[in-house]
């Protein structure tokens, strides 16, 4: 198809029109022209296609389909093939049902705990976030169905969404905020990137040049079109310029117009309307000339699916030998949860489920009986459910507490205010575990929640919002037909009060001061070597592991080389089962803040008891890298940096060093407000200050016409004297030098240093 061709032949209006939908979820045609109509429908988990009584945040069914995993789950089995499989039915069935793009994965930053959204997120950390969109993309993509990866870029709280500014500094967007979309942009090519609905340092995403066009395109390599989120756009002149090829929804015309006026007034080049137009068609008919309506849609394989996905999605994150259950023994299922999963978030990604799964139906034919003990509607457990709870505790080998957040709790478009489950909730658990010691608690939830009663009870099994399928999902964990293998893709902190950005989340009036930098989740925690509830990377099987004999490729590699890291993983336990296989990278001894550690790479790896298994990780210049402000580039010290592989950020197994030196020579500029540390620090002038060093030193003496009293002796150590030196400017020696030290010598060597 030549779309250029195409293009040429439009009428500035009909260009113009073609910038914004047609409605709610239709791209416009051109009739004239034979340009058809695309449709565009909500994901990222399972298809939300509206045909009648259209809106965006899910308020009116769409029609019948799968819902898969939510992020926050999926991201926890940190298995990329798994993703991707998910991605494939999920392209599958947008071919089956005549979709152009399907708008996901949500890939923005876990930075509180409260965010409404987070069940949408996949991580606190960008490059597991970024592994696992990639997955996503890749899969869907390969059926020739568009993805649109959200929401470009600072979107990490739903208060005051659409105009709140996200205020964050370049090295924390560029080591925090933008890795996932950059991995996802590298890895996987998504056919379009959808632009949040905040302003980025008191600008619009939707129309942010630097962030559109400079970042995007041109450093990254972005080749499909920027559509906003539903009523992002603020100037929609601007947001052409800026990079903003298509307004969702439609405008009426209002914009279009806009449009066309500022073109024909000079104030927008018409090649840039072109340019989007040919964006957007581009993606347009490359689904159009591959669509395939006749694909077939098995809902029912993908119901299995989901279970499939969902069993190695959950997190065992408390056993102490009550699990797994055994299927001849009387177990007391407890929670309406139970009998009505919570198992998808509110808002734009929430699926009409052609089937649900629960607890209860899956264990069909076991030893269980049901009580209900809170009711989810009212927010309660009277004493009369707590009662019967209770009486079937009593009478159950072991009884399971099913758990977790509402859907009130959480959702688009506002942000929790606490992180505790419900009261009538917590008080049912801790009244069952009274009554009976094995006492396990599954949770149902998309971001972590305070656990009160953790010391009450044995076991405790994460199962997010795990898809349509999860009550089967969770019977098979529970009852050891699947080992769980999932690992934590956020940190669960002891308190809400814990969290890096406890103090500034959510902002005063329009600002959000991302004030804790690149200290995101388990990079906090770990620097400050605080307690957690559980840690980032967390996960317990049935089965126990060993990493052992770590080999490195090189004990010395330039920044330009890669570094090969291979660990012998060994099931130790007597099941089959999967481990994650985790590698962070940190700096020993840097001269900026940096984190502790940073997860650089991770396998998932299936072994049988006393299986043995080599696993390799290649690691570039990234992997040791920091964004260095002054270069406006990714930036490696020279030195020693900790290569740890490990079952969690707290559970490292094998580490070794690596010395990384630097092919980039940072050229410092040196005045007479330089402090000795620094100049002391660096070879050059650490070398040329060194005749000097001495008459330096006995300037720290008094002066030919005073004396010393013994007291003023003992007092000048070399201990304080060195640090007086350090933190001196060398501006201050011509006053303490007693004229010994001479301005121009001091100048010509500055002058020196700085020419080198």
């Amino acid at each position: 198809m030549d779309i250029k061709a195409i293009v040429s032949q439009m009428t500035l209006e009909e260009k113009a029109g073609l910038c914004s939908g047609l409605d709610f979820w239709h791209t416009k045609p051109v009739e004239r022209l034979g340009v058809p109509s695309v449709m565009v429908s909500d994901g990222p988990h399972g298809l939300r296609k509206q045909e009648e009584k259209v809106d965006h945040l899910g308020v009116n069914d769409s029609i019948k389909a799968v819902c898969m995993p939510a992020a926050c789950a999926t991201a926890a089995s940190f298995d990329r093939a798994l993703i991707g499989r998910m991605g494939e039915a999920i392209g599958d069935s947008c071919q089956h049902e005549r979709l152009c793009v399907v708008l996901g994965p949500a890939v923005n930053i876990k930075r509180s705990p409260l965010c409404g959204r987070n069940f949408e997120y996949f991580s606190e950390d960008p490059y597991l976030a970024g592994e696992m969109s990639a997955a996503y993309i890749n899969g869907v993509q390969s059926r020739n169905v568009g993805t649109s990866i959200k929401h470009f870029a600072g979107n990490n709280q739903e208060h005051r969404r659409m105009s709140s500014s996200s205020n964050v500094d370049e090295r924390t967007l560029r080591e925090i905020y933008f890795p996932a979309f950059e991995i996802s942009v590298k890895k996987a090519q998504p056919w379009t990137v959808m632009c949040s609905y905040n302003r980025l340092n008191g600008t619009y995403a939707s129309e942010n040049p630097w962030l559109l066009t400079d970042v995007l395109r041109k450093e990254w390599g972005f080749k499909g079109y920027v559509m906003s989120d539903w009523g992002a756009v603020s100037n929609r002149v601007a947001g052409v310029a800026a990079g903003l090829d298509l307004e969702m929804p439609s405008s009426g015309g209002i914009n279009d117009k806009k449009i066309v006026e500022a073109v024909r007034a000079g104030k927008l080049d018409e090649a840039v309307v072109d340019q989007a137009v040919e964006r957007i068609l581009t993606i347009n008919y490359r689904y159009l000339e591959n669509a395939k309506p006749e694909t077939p849609w098995d809902q029912e394989a993908d119901h299995q699916l989901s279970a499939q996905i969902a069993q190695e999605c959950m997190v065992l994150l408390k056993n102490e030998g009550v699990l797994p259950l055994n299927k001849a023994d009387e177990i007391a299922f407890i929670g309406e949860f139970a009998r009505k999963p919570r198992f998808q978030g509110g808002g734009s990604s929430h699926i009409n489920s052609c089937k649900i799964t629960s607890a209860l139906d899956a264990a069909e034919g076991l030893k269980i009986t049901y009580a209900q003990g809170y009711s989810v509607a009212k927010d309660e457990a009277t004493d009369e459910m707590i009662a019967e709870a209770v009486s079937a505790a009593k009478a159950a080998k072991v009884a399971v507490v099913f758990a977790g957040l509402p859907d009130s709790y959480e959702s688009e478009g506002y942000d929790r205010s606490h992180m505790a489950m419900p009261a009538c909730q917590n008080r049912l658990i801790e009244a069952v575990a009274a009554a009976n010691p094995n006492t396990v608690v599954v949770l149902h939830n998309g971001s972590p929640v305070e656990m009160p009663w953790i010391g009450q009870v044995k076991g405790v099994l994460e199962a997010y919002l795990g898809g349509q399928a999860v009550g089967l999902a969770t019977v098979r964990v529970l009852f050891g037909d699947a080992n769980p293998s999932g690992h934590l893709a956020e940190t669960f902190p002891v308190k809400l009060a814990d969290n890096p950005s406890y103090l500034f989340y959510g902002g005063e009036g329009n600002e959000a001061d991302y004030r804790e930098g690149v200290f995101v989740g388990y990079r906090y925690y770990d620097k400050k070597a605080m307690e957690v509830l559980f840690p980032f990377g967390y996960g317990l099987s049935y089965t126990s592991f060993a990493y052992s004999n770590l080999r490195l490729s090189a004990e010395e590699i330039s920044d330009r080389d890669a570094l090969t890291a291979t660990v012998t993983v060994t099931n130790t336990g007597s099941r089959a089962g999967k481990t994650v296989v985790q590698l962070y990278v940190g700096d020993v001894q840097s001269t900026v803040l940096r984190p502790v550690r940073e997860l650089k790479g991770f396998e998932k790896v299936e072994l049988q008891p006393g299986e043995s298994r080599d696993v390799s990780f290649t690691l570039d210049k990234r992997a040791f890298a920091y964004w260095n402000t002054a270069l406006g580039d990714w930036h490696v010290e020279t030195g020693e940096f900790r290569i740890e592989i490990g079952q969690s950020s707290r559970d490292i197994e094998v580490c070794g060093t690596v010395r990384v030196n630097s092919t980039v020579a940072l050229k410092q500029h040196y005045s007479m407000d330089s402090i000795f540390m620094d100049l002391m620090a660096d070879p050059r002038p650490a070398q040329a200050l060194k005749p000097v060093l001495d008459r330096i030193a006995k300037g720290f003496g008094p002066s030919p016409d005073q004396g010393t009293t013994d007291a003023a002796k003992e007092a000048i150590t070399d201990e304080m004297g060195m640090a007086m030196l350090n933190y001196m400017p060398l501006r201050s020696v011509l006053s303490f030098s007693h004229g010994m030290i001479d301005e121009a010598e001091v100048q010509s060597m500055l002058d020196e240093l700085n020419r080198a």
